[in-house]
């Protein structure tokens, strides 16, 4: 009867205990420690925000451009791929369309007879280029994610055993061991391991969001990419160059 009411006691002390004044009574490890996790998980909430709109835009922008594309004009395809700046495809194709137009200027002709071998890899080197260029664009602020998903919670654990071990020294200048001395003390340690968790766990979640969608759109680049070489060579390639003339005769 006594350990369930000495339990009972315990449990409504632990209750009462107020986070704020656990924080404010934290050793100044472990306030900087959860000043950083607080850090982190705000900078890693921001970046979730804006790489979920910006993945998002890269998306719709692609998907719109791809129905141009398909309807089989170069032009159109160019004047739709100005305005979808947040699509990788769309500016991968921005640079192929724009080196054709360079190599039809340096080659003083047409290129709708098709392209020479030198001429080819140019434009596949441009390709893999700015396909690289976007993708590292994508990419941006997934390496803070991944580190802060990996390390909050060891950054926490450490605050944790920090403060266990300011708790025990406590204790041993209390000399005693009593639940409502320990409570306090490892309430006030764990919270740092908690706001370690909380700033990992949302963070590992879009990382591993974001990585699915960032291959899903590389996929898509590879097979535009392939598509678009295919038609070069199907059909030729006609610079702005080209057209105008051919429009003008």
């Amino acid at each position: 009867m006594g350990l369930l009411l000495a339990g009972a006691d315990w449990g409504v002390r632990l209750a009462s205990l107020d986070i704020i004044q656990l924080i404010g009574q934290a050793g100044w490890i472990v306030k900087l420690v959860l000043l950083a996790l607080s850090a982190a998980s705000v900078v890693s909430w921001a970046i979730i925000a804006f790489k979920w709109r910006e993945l998002r835009r890269a998306a719709d922008d692609s998907e719109a451009f791809l129905e141009v594309y398909h309807e089989g004009s170069f032009d159109a395809a160019h004047e739709v791929a100005r305005d979808l700046e947040h699509s990788p495809i769309a500016q991968v194709f921005l640079e192929a369309y724009g080196e054709l137009g360079r190599i039809a200027r340096y080659a003083g002709r047409s290129l709708s007879s098709g392209l020479g071998d030198l001429q080819r890899r140019a434009v596949e080197r441009q390709i893999s280029w700015t396909a690289s260029r976007e993708t590292h664009r994508l990419e941006r602020g997934l390496e803070f994610l991944a580190t802060t998903g990996s390390a909050a919670p060891f950054i926490g654990l450490f605050g944790t055993v920090i403060g266990i071990i300011t708790a025990f020294e406590e204790i041993g200048q209390a000399g005693s061991a009593s639940l409502a001395v320990v409570a306090p003390g490892i309430a006030e340690a764990l919270i740092a391991t908690a706001v370690g968790l909380a700033a990992a766990i949302p963070a590992t979640i879009a990382y591993n969001h974001f990585v699915g969608e960032l291959r899903r759109l590389g996929e898509r680049v590879d097979l535009f990419a392939e598509e678009f070489l295919a038609d070069l060579r199907v059909r030729g390639a006609r610079s702005p160059a080209d057209e105008a003339r051919a429009a003008g005769s």
